[in-house]
């Protein structure tokens, strides 16, 4: 079993990839690991600027509760997005929320990204879908959570 220091560094030092490769815009996206053996998931503090985060900032929380169990900042807005996805896809290790302007305009058109080459077929087979719209009371109730309900349907 890891130690909870080496997720935290491994889950800062994705966030600052993120960052590095310009797929995020301010503090908009993050990315979160999981240690099923100990029941947590690390990720991203809320609105902490990339320049400003150290691995010792990365908050854990209960796979279970979603409670924090770990640091001394609140975990990200999209905490519950993450959680439901971990909770459905037991063989998930990690999840990425970019904002790269690609991606982006994809979703906003309602359009797929279309598998064009080989390094997206190694990674993902076929194109990457689309989620259906929250409805309006899914937005207007836990939105978080629902986004990742919504993500979980589609797949």
């Amino acid at each position: 079993m890891k130690k909870l220091e080496e997720l935290q560094r491994a889950v800062y030092d994705a966030n600052m990839g993120l960052r590095d490769s310009g797929l995020v815009l301010y503090t908009f996206g993050n990315v979160s690991g999981v240690d099923r053996d100990r029941g947590v998931m690390v990720i991203k503090p809320s609105g902490v600027a990339y320049e400003q985060l150290t691995p010792g900032m990365m908050v854990a929380v209960s796979l279970d509760s979603g409670d924090v169990v770990g640091g001394n900042l609140k975990p990200s807005s999209d905490t519950a997005t993450h959680l439901a996805l971990y909770r459905a896809f037991d063989r998930c290790g990690g999840v990425v929320h970019t904002h790269s302007r690609a991606a982006t305009a994809c979703a906003q058109a309602r359009v797929p990204i279309r598998c064009m080459g080989t390094t997206h077929a190694d990674c993902f087979d076929g194109d990457i879908p689309v989620t259906r719209p929250l409805t309006r009371d899914e937005v207007a109730g836990e939105y978080e959570a629902n986004t990742g309900n919504v993500i979980v349907e589609t797949f």
